[in-house]
C-alpha cells in the first residue's frame, strides 16, 4: 500500500508578511511533486515546512492521515532535505564532506558509489574550496544517493547545474520513484521527469490577508 504525505490549510508567515495561505498538497509513493511560482511566492518556505524546519502558522502535515507533529522524529527519519544553500566545509575534501553527511544516516559505505553517480569520483580527494558552483551542487545532491530516505525534499536542485548534471538529477529522481520513493522539488527551471510528475503553482495560494490587522491580532 503506498504511503501518502499531505498538507492541509497551510499558512506561512515570514518577514512580517503572510506568504501563502490555505495551501493544500499531497504526494504518494512513486510520485514527484514539482513546486513552481515566482520568486517570493513561498516555494522554499513550503519545502522547509515539509521538512519540519519551519513552522506553519496554521494548517497541518499528515503522513498516511496521521499528524506529522505527533511523531516529528519519525518524520525526520523518513526524509532527506537538500536546501538551496550548499552545506559544505571548504577545508574538507569532497569525500570527507559527503562521508560526514552520509554518516548521519548510516550511508558511509555508499560514498564512493554516490560520488561516481554525480560525476565527482575523480576529484574525491580535492578540498571542497576548489569546487565550482556546479560541482558544489553535485556534491550536495550526492547526499541523497548515499543516504536512504523515502521522501526527498529538494529546494532549487538544478541551480548551478549544466544540462548533463540536470540529466543526472532527473535520472536519480526517476530511479527513486521507481523504487517506491517520493520527491518534492521546488524549482523555477524546467525539469523532465517522464511527464508523470504533478505540478503545484504556489502563487495560486497567495495570501490575501491584511498584514497589519493580522499581525496586530497575533500580538
Amino acid at each position: 500500500m503506498p504511503n501518502r504525505f499531505s498538507g492541509h490549510s497551510l499558512t506561512c508567515f515570514r518577514g512580517e508578511r503572510f506568504v501563502f495561505e490555505a495551501l493544500e498538497f499531497h504526494v504518494e509513493s512513486g510520485e514527484a511533486l514539482v513546486l513552481t511560482g515566482p520568486n517570493g511566492s513561498g516555494k522554499s518556505s513550503l519545502i522547509r515546512i515539509m521538512a519540519g524546519l519551519l513552522a506553519a502558522v496554521d494548517g497541518r502535515l499528515e503522513w498516511n492521515g496521521d499528524p506529522v507533529a505527533a511523531t516529528p522524529e519519525d518524520h525526520s527519519a523518513r526524509l532527506h532535505y537538500v536546501g538551496y544553500q550548499d552545506a559544505i566545509k571548504p577545508v574538507m575534501t569532497v569525500r570527507e564532506n559527503l562521508a560526514f553527511w552520509a554518516g548521519l544516516r548510516g550511508g558511509v559505505g555508499k560514498v564512493p558509489e554516490a560520488l561516481e553517480t554525480v560525476g565527482l569520483g575523480a576529484i574525491a580527494d580535492m578540498p571542497a574550496q576548489f569546487l565550482s558552483s556546479g560541482q558544489r551542487r553535485r556534491l550536495s545532491l550526492a547526499r541523497i544517493v548515499a543516504s536512504v530516505a523515502e521522501l526527498w525534499l529538494l529546494d532549487e536542485p538544478t541551480v548551478g547545474l549544466d544540462r548533463h548534471a540536470v540529466g543526472i538529477l532527473e535520472g536519480l529522481v526517476e530511479r527513486h520513484r521507481a523504487g517506491g520513493g517520493m520527491a518534492v522539488l521546488a524549482t523555477h527551471q524546467p525539469i523532465a521527469l517522464g511527464g508523470t510528475e504533478r505540478g503545484l503553482d504556489i502563487s495560486g495560494f497567495a495570501a490575501r490577508r491584511q498584514i497589519f490587522d493580522d499581525v496586530e491580532a497575533r500580538r
